[in-house]
């Protein structure tokens, strides 16, 4: 298990637009149709990354609570499929109704998303205001496999809850850190 750190995209980046496939509803989803009213969360996932496994039930959590406050939340596999097979798009669909996901599983196939967000690792956490300016990127707490430290997502939440207070996102953020994105070889 790779321990890759985030990139740490400039904040204040605008989000970079996508039409991607949503392994749930098995359509073609873009950005633009999925942005919340207040925020979004992009989020780099996958299915088998132990740090993914670990945050899921937060993950899940947080989207659910947040949703409801005008927050929307989309997840972003980009790993490659053939050398990584476990991370497929009909494997990212069982994956997403096990887990209870109440968003957006979306398959990156060419991982252009990823590289126009300067994804890393996963799990890989971006926040974007109402503008889809980039406001918080980096991880969801200092939890992590076998730390010992509860998941609370309070690096995220309090992201969230500034935005939605109409406040400035504290702007000392930690990177996430994960196994690496499985960029296909070209």
């Amino acid at each position: 298990m790779a321990r890759t750190p985030s990139n740490m995209l400039p904040l204040g980046t605008k989000a970079s637009n996508f039409e991607l496939l949503d392994t749930v509803s098995d359509k073609k989803r873009s950005l633009d149709e999925l942005k919340g009213e207040k925020g979004t969360v992009v989020m780099f996932i996958c299915n088998h990354c132990p740090f993914v496994v670990h945050v899921n039930p937060m993950i899940v959590k947080l989207a659910k609570e947040y949703q409801e406050k005008g927050i929307a939340f989309v997840a972003i596999s980009s790993n490659d499929v053939e050398n990584y097979p476990q991370d497929a798009p009909h494997l990212m669909t069982e994956k997403a109704k096990k887990e209870g996901y109440t968003f957006p599983y979306l398959y990156d196939e060419t991982q252009e998303t990823a590289k126009a967000y300067d994804a890393a690792c996963t799990p890989d956490f971006y926040l974007f205001d109402a503008n889809l300016s980039l406001v918080y990127r980096g991880q969801l707490d200092d939890s992590r496999p076998g730390n010992g430290i509860p998941l609370t997502g309070t690096d995220l939440k309090n992201a969230m809850d500034a935005v939605l207070d109409g406040k400035a996102v504290n702007s000392e953020q930690k990177p996430s850190l994960g196994c690496n994105i499985k960029w296909i070889n070209t």
